[in-house]
């Protein structure tokens, strides 16, 4: 019971937290994505810290990476000239030249993990500041995406403990089911339909599909990350969030479905 409490009272903070940050404004959610950010990057090197292949320095990397995530940022959300948005593709040149003087066994490895962490963190964490600009009180997508994510997790887990029965991922995943699948998307879709009751510039059909988009990309997301624990021997990636783990732990699916989301907005908006 008191793990309950525990998991129930952190997930609370943390849904707060989030709803709060988009629905104050792009200063609110840029600062708390940003710390979201940070906390991320330093927990997902940590996973290889004690790994004698990867071979990471971590200060050197989360300094590179957080100054492309400035750079992109900054220049798109005009805090920064625009100019300097082209600087992102030289800092990075520079971040994996750095291999040169480490003189690692395994700089490729190391490469690839850094190169890795950029579109698997500060890309997504980049889309839901971009995904809030475009959000107002009338169509909150941010919000809207996070409650779809939240929907699938809850009632795939729900679904899966009373009615699961048949392995999703057994090798991967071996809690996850069918059943809670099933019921996730089929919850995800329902919450899309009354997101569409207020909606008032997106239609019923862009909120079903963006159900039929967000529920499996949550799912694989979890899946991923699981698969990144269970290829290092880990159980969560972090201890940061008490009774749910790490940062990585919370926002897996969120990685996974930001990219996917806002790409169905661009071509929803554009064709």
């Amino acid at each position: 019971m008191s793990n309950i409490l525990l998991r129930g009272l952190t997930g609370t903070i943390f849904v707060a937290l989030i709803i709060g940050a988009l629905w104050f404004g792009i200063e609110a959610t840029l600062a708390v994505m940003s710390i979201f950010l940070i906390l991320g990057l330093f927990e997902f090197f940590n996973l290889f810290k004690n790994n004698s292949i990867i071979q990471i320095s971590i200060p050197l990397s989360v300094s590179g990476i957080l100054l492309i995530y400035i750079l992109l940022t900054g220049s798109i959300l005009g805090l920064i000239s625009f100019g300097y948005l082209f600087c992102v593709l030289p800092v990075f040149l520079l971040l994996i030249l750095t291999e040169l003087w480490r003189k690692k066994e395994q700089p490729l490895v190391n490469i690839g993990i850094i190169s890795f962490s950029i579109f698997y963190l500060v890309i997504p964490f980049t889309l839901v500041i971009f995904l809030n600009l475009k959000s107002d009180h009338q169509d909150p997508l941010a919000i809207a995406m996070f409650l779809l994510i939240w929907t699938n997790d809850t009632f795939a887990y729900l679904t899966g403990r009373i009615l699961g029965k048949t392995k999703l991922f057994e090798r991967i995943s071996p809690k996850k089911t069918w059943e809670g699948t099933i019921g996730g998307i089929f919850f995800t879709i329902l919450t899309g339909y009354f997101i569409s009751l207020y909606s008032t510039n997106y239609p019923l059909e862009f909120w079903i599909v963006s159900a039929l988009i967000i529920a499996p990309c949550a799912i694989f997301g979890d899946l991923l990350e699981s698969l990144f624990k269970r290829s290092l021997n880990i159980k969560d990636s972090g201890t940061i969030l008490p009774g749910h783990g790490g940062i990585l732990d919370r926002f897996d699916a969120t990685l996974f479905a930001a990219p996917f989301f806002y790409s169905w907005l661009m071509i929803y908006a554009y064709f």
